[in-house]
């Protein structure tokens, strides 16, 4: 095991100090532009207060005029200030969400894979919605310090007409902030549990999708229904208990925030009453008491978002924290193609010796399935060599002390399950746009029929999984693909078990020449792919028991006949 990246963030909070020393100048332009807004917002009233006393004592048209200016540049303020000020803030918003989606999908797409306990779906609503969220701090902080600013103006407008009204807008709003803080952190833990059960349930999705033919095949489609709806169901159960939460949190924020507006309003008409401040001074406490319910309900408001956004910053830290499964080695395999297995211990696998020489056509008839799938996943590095006993090496160097990208540019694995992707038949056969050999994997995998069924050719649309192809078409786009990789080393791993015993034979000659001179294993109880094979290895209780030739193999071994024979 290895540490994780000292360069990525290893908490939640790591996560969201990072996001904000990111973007401290377009927070400082932000928060600029937006305490201009809530400064010209607080003006308003303060200015028609100006406006009601000099015109009531003065009379003068000059002063009425000069005001009405005033009004209008102080409402142009507040337009353009708001604009371009949530024009800088979102902008900033978007783009830190950007890289946290980028940093999410790095961690996941590496050739390492990362020790976190998520499937993939729910890394997926990480990559998403906790990416998202996490970068709405951007504009929370900004917006919580403009907030303020406009409160503080408020309280020291109304302090200067009188000392009591300036008190009551700070204590109000600072009880206000207390009591609304209690309750985000229930929010927070709420929204955490929903976002992890939402992502159970989009994960129970992907991985219903992913298997959806066989399961109408053998009638499971309806247990698995009945699966993802419980999963779904508690999913609900949570979104209705954290609406539950936020509808509590925003209907006693509306309730604080009403009643500190009231008693300021009642207190400026009692002092009016008493004579202690002049009718000016009580129609700007008036109006700041009307205004203060907005700066007062984005100021309740921050403590939720806060919550939020460090509950989504904590799933994102399991993920970018997550430390690789194992330490890959540096070094790049020299070219050839010699590929030696040697007691590896692992699974169905017990103590599995034999080696492939470079150039060599090798076949591996496994009896058991589970030993056939264990010896694939070693050979493609998903199980770490840390992993199981014994060495896999390619050119005389342990995988160990390989780079996994040397590894895979060297060596190829192609599963008998081959994820076929949105967009072309040649995007899907050469993904890299870089292969000079696609027309003959094309020939070789027998997908020429394919091509010539559509006028656009190679450039047929492909539907997400191959959804517009069929079972037998999937498989030889995919191994169209391996072939088109024209790798040193190459291992197959039932590649023609959707397709009829005719083409099976065609495809098992080409796939011989094709990869003449290149080291190739087939791992497969194909008779047409057997026979085709320099030799076979029988494998069996996760030993080889047998090596020969197919035929020679038909001849004297029962058990190999009855295995393969059809």
């Amino acid at each position: 095991m290895t540490t994780p990246d000292p360069q990525q963030p290893r908490t939640g909070a790591d996560i969201l100090r990072t996001a904000l020393r990111r973007n401290v100048g377009a927070m400082a332009g932000g928060t600029f532009l937006m305490g201009l807004y809530q400064a010209g917002e607080t003006a308003f009233p303060i200015a028609l207060g100006l406006i009601v006393e000099h015109t009531m004592r003065d009379r003068s048209l000059d002063k009425l005029g000069i005001s009405i200016a005033a009004l209008a540049v102080i409402i142009t303020t507040v337009s353009l200030s708001w604009r371009f000020g949530m024009r800088i803030l979102q902008k900033a918003n978007t783009t830190e969400a950007h890289r946290w989606r980028v940093a999410v999908a790095a961690c996941g797409l590496q050739p390492v894979a990362r020790d976190v306990d998520l499937k993939s779906g729910e890394v997926l609503t990480v990559a998403t919605e906790d990416a998202d969220q996490t970068a709405d701090i951007i504009e929370v902080v900004p917006l919580l310090i403009s907030s303020v600013v406009s409160l503080l103006i408020a309280a020291i407008a109304l302090g200067l007409a009188d000392l009591r009204l300036g008190l009551l807008v700070i204590a109000g709003s600072a009880a206000i902030l207390t009591v609304l803080s209690i309750m985000s952190k229930r929010i927070g833990s709420s929204t955490q549990e929903q976002q992890a059960r939402v992502a159970r349930a989009g994960a129970k999705v992907a991985d219903l999708i992913t298997g959806l033919r066989p399961l109408h095949g053998f009638g499971g489609n309806h247990a698995a229904f009945r699966s993802y709806r419980a999963v779904s169901t508690e999913a609900k159960q949570q979104a209705v208990t954290v609406a539950r939460v936020n509808g509590i949190y925003a209907g006693t924020a509306l309730a604080l925030n009403a009643v500190l507006a009231a008693a300021v309003t009642l207190t400026a008409g009692w002092l009016a009453f008493e004579g202690r401040i002049n009718i000016g001074e009580l129609v700007m406490a008036v109006g700041l008491a009307q205004f203060i319910m907005e700066p007062l309900k984005l100021f309740s408001e921050m403590p939720k978002y806060v919550m939020i956004a460090r509950a989504s910053a904590a799933r994102m830290s399991l993920v970018l924290s997550a430390p690789p499964v194992t330490t890959p080695g540096s070094a790049t395999p020299s070219a050839g193609g010699d590929l030696e297995i040697d007691r590896v211990r692992y699974g169905a696998l017990r103590d599995l010796k034999f080696q492939v020489k470079a150039g060599e056509f090798v076949a591996v008839a496994a009896y058991q399935p589970r030993a056939a799938a264990d010896l694939v996943s070693v050979l493609a590095v998903n199980v770490p060599p840390d992993g199981y006993e014994g060495e896999v090496r390619v050119d005389g160097s342990a995988l160990g002390e390989l780079s996994v990208e040397g590894v895979r540019a060297h060596l190829l694995v192609n599963p008998y399950d081959g994820e076929i992707f949105a967009g072309t038949l040649r995007s899907n056969i050469d993904p890299s746009g870089t292969s000079s050999s696609i027309d003959e994997a094309v020939e070789a995998s027998l997908l020429t029929d394919v091509v010539a069924l559509h006028k656009e050719g190679l450039d047929y649309p492909v539907r997400d999984r191959g959804a517009n192809l069929s079972g037998g078409q999937r498989q030889r786009l995919s191994l169209a693909r391996a072939l088109a990789a024209d790798t040193d080393v190459l291992v197959l791993h039932d590649p023609t078990t959707a397709v009829d015993a005719v083409t099976e034979q065609l495809i098992a000659r080409r796939v011989a020449e094709l990869r003449r001179g290149r080291t190739t294993l087939v791992i497969t109880s194909s008779p047409a792919l057997l026979d085709a094979a320099d030799r076979v290895l029988v494998l069996d209780d996760g030993a080889v028991t047998a090596e020969d030739t197919h035929r020679n193999l038909l001849a004297t071994d029962e058990a190999y006949c009855a295995a393969v024979a059809r």
